[in-house]
């Protein structure tokens, strides 16, 4: 049977990523090529670049593949807080590399970035992103958070577990997976003062009203949940570049509306960064109670539909009411602009 052109596309994008996962496991990042890729996968080397647009963008791809096939056992009801703690650092544990593991294949089970990903402020703009999303998990688990706020908790409980991570890539076999465990249980009971507010927010120029007509594109499903979404829906629409990512959590933290961060670029480093951290997030905490907000990422059409360019440093927001945009902000602050108003 002939195969159509889309056919044909998925049989080679598959034949890069299983030669591009052999190549990687067994000679590590660094020392593979584009060339090496297309010889394992029997195709030319223009194969490979018609569907990606060089060897990083295939070692994402292949990470994101073996995020996305993991099987992912939701929770079943909201857990304590210790509970839910135990079960994400297990969730995320799961990943060291084994004994017999080499560098190379370590460094696929780690999901590392090390040599792949140069552009520091997406990084860390990522992170403040994973932050804010484990911590209004954890959020929703009893005993209530003093303040309500526990994204200081998510960020110690991520770094005791990257350390975990960098120590069993650098010196396999020293420290013990569950030691780790226990030590992440007892962060519950860490007196942590976890207050927040920017303290350039006062100083955020407020949003503009207008009376706009609003075209709401369809985008993908919530990164974090896999649920549509609907643009058109009353409530605040945040546009954020990769770098301005930290940017989320004044919009989410200014208002009980609704509201969509859409991430603007860097769609794959933070596609699979996020449901790296959701696959094991859903084995923690249920999902239906978190994170309260949807993600998306942008494909150019949200963008083009606020007019605004797609660029790491974009933050743009609105709010939308009644199917019409009924305020605009931009620049530092915009979402906390759209969302007070």
């Amino acid at each position: 049977m002939r195969l159509t052109r889309a056919q044909q596309q998925d049989r080679t994008r598959a034949a890069v990523l299983a030669a591009a996962y052999a190549e990687f496991a067994e000679e590590g990042y660094s020392a593979v090529t584009v060339d090496r890729i297309a010889d394992r996968a029997g195709l030319t080397r223009g194969a490979v670049y018609s569907n990606f647009s060089g060897k990083s963008a295939v070692y994402l791809a292949v990470l994101l593949d073996l995020v996305e096939r993991e099987p992912s056992t939701p929770a079943q009801a909201p857990t304590h807080l210790e509970d839910a703690i135990e079960a994400f650092a297990r969730a995320w544990l799961d990943r060291l590399p084994l004994a017999g593991d080499t560098p190379a294949s370590a460094q696929l089970r780690l999901r590392s970035l090390d040599g792949v990903v140069d552009r520091r402020p997406a990084l860390a703009g990522i992170t403040h992103l994973e932050t804010l999303l484990l911590g209004r998990a954890l959020e929703a688990c009893p005993p209530a958070a003093p303040g309500g706020r526990r994204v200081r908790l998510a960020e110690v409980l991520r770094t005791v577990l990257d350390g975990a991570g960098h120590l069993a890539a650098t010196a396999p076999g020293v420290g013990d997976p569950f030691d780790v465990v226990r030590a992440c249980e007892h962060l519950a009971d860490l007196p942590l003062t976890d207050t927040w507010e920017p303290a350039h927010l006062p100083f955020v120029t407020p949003a503009q009203p207008v009376d706009e007509p609003w075209e709401a594109p369809t985008p993908g499903p919530d990164l974090i949940t896999g649920d549509p979404v609907d643009l058109g829906a009353d409530g605040v629409l945040v546009l954020l570049g990769a770098d301005r990512l930290g940017a989320a959590e004044e919009a989410v933290r200014a208002t009980g509306d609704r509201v969509t961060i859409v991430v603007a670029s860097d769609a794959a480093l933070v596609r699979l960064r996020i449901r790296d951290l959701a696959g094991c997030l859903r084995r923690a905490v249920d999902p239906t109670t978190w994170p309260g907000f949807a993600l998306l990422l942008d494909d150019g059409r949200v963008a083009a539909a606020l007019g605004v360019p797609p660029e790491p440093g974009t933050e743009h927001a609105i709010r939308v009411a009644g199917g019409r945009v009924v305020a605009r902000a931009a620049h530092r602050g915009a979402g906390h602009a759209a969302a007070s108003r």
